[in-house]
């Protein structure tokens, strides 16, 4: 029975020892929540991106990442919720869409830090993480009114709405900068959620501007916009990418990407956390800090000119000096 006793003790006191070192490894470990907007991981495009911020600082900052896809917005709320309840460092919400959701979990937990990407949530635990989209689109408008032939070019939206409107606005601008008889046709491919996540009906708008003799088309539509690069590909024409770097979809075919670094945002705000100068408020990604631009690669470089590459160049560091001003829908509307 002594013995018994004794192996007893010893088992005790290692499982005890066990439990306290996972204890200890749980506090310092840093424990991110990532809510994918709706449609979720493969979009080539804006989640990708803030899932690609979530992995880099998983391997360079060590922290320990979830990440969340609701199948619909009713499900946003709840995953933000459980990720607050179970005292995750940061909890993340990806898109626009769930600023409402965002602002009501983040009132029940004040002592929870969040960030949103897209909108504006006014609390002090939560970091706004907003971009200067017209100003990347103004350059991909800059090259697309250099590079078109027709001198038609066209703009396919996601959903209808004032951020979308941006994208427009800022390319539309860049356009007739560099080439004021140019037309832009502009099309949307709906009015609710699911405009981001439907490549068919981005294809069909696509190939309808083709048939109008639009030969360059940008796309800022989420995955809808990946049927605009089909489109392009089928038809022997140009798409310019979103978000991303989509050069590589369509090689030949994509005269560059509107870079909406998302995937920095993301790192950017963990990094904070994780060295403990997390701030609320308005955080704000433009040329003048690399958070939009245009993607120059492999798979397009013998697409674009020197001249083209050096006048878009010009035009950037302008936009940053503040010699061209670009309009931002947003705050014009």
């Amino acid at each position: 029975m002594v013995r018994i006793s004794l192996i007893i003790l010893a088992l005790s006191i290692a499982m005890t020892g066990c439990s306290g070192k996972e204890s200890s490894q749980d506090i310092s470990t840093i424990r991110v929540g990532l809510v994918l907007s709706v449609g979720g991981l493969g979009d080539k495009s804006f989640n990708d991106s803030a899932y690609k911020g979530l992995i880099r600082a998983e391997k360079e900052l060590k922290i320990k990442p979830i990440y969340g896809q609701p199948e619909q917005m009713a499900e946003d709320e709840k995953y933000l919720r459980q990720y607050a309840e179970q005292g995750f460092d940061l909890v993340i919400a990806v898109g626009f869409l769930m600023k409402d959701a965002l602002e009501r979990v983040a009132g029940e937990f004040p002592n929870s830090k969040f960030a949103i990407i897209d909108a504006v949530v006014n609390r002090p635990n939560v970091a706004s993480l907003v971009f200067k989209e017209h100003e990347g689109s103004f350059l991909v408008g800059a090259i697309a009114g250099l590079m078109t032939e027709t001198n038609k070019v066209g703009f396919v939206g996601g959903m209808d709405i004032p951020l979308i409107h941006k994208f427009e606005v800022g390319y539309t601008e860049g356009v007739k900068y560099v080439n004021p008889d140019a037309v832009v046709i502009v099309a949307y491919a709906g009015s609710g959620p699911e405009a981001f996540h439907d490549p068919v009906r981005g294809k069909s708008l696509a190939l309808s501007q083709f048939d109008h003799g639009v030969d360059v088309i940008f796309q800022a539509a989420g995955s809808t916009g990946n049927g605009v690069i089909d489109a392009a590909e089928e038809r022997g024409l140009f798409a310019i990418g979103v978000d991303a770097n989509q050069n590589y979809m369509a090689p030949g075919h994509v005269l560059t990407s509107m870079l909406k670094r998302v995937d920095v945002a993301v790192y950017e705000i963990i990094k904070d956390v994780v060295e403990g100068r997390f701030r609320g408020g308005i955080h704000v990604y433009g040329l003048e800090v690399d958070g939009v631009g245009y993607a120059l690669d492999e798979y397009n470089r013998d697409l674009l000119p020197n001249s083209v590459i050096e006048r878009v160049e010009r035009i950037k560091r302008d936009i940053v000096a503040g010699k061209i001003q670009v309009t931002d829908y947003t705050v014009t509307h």
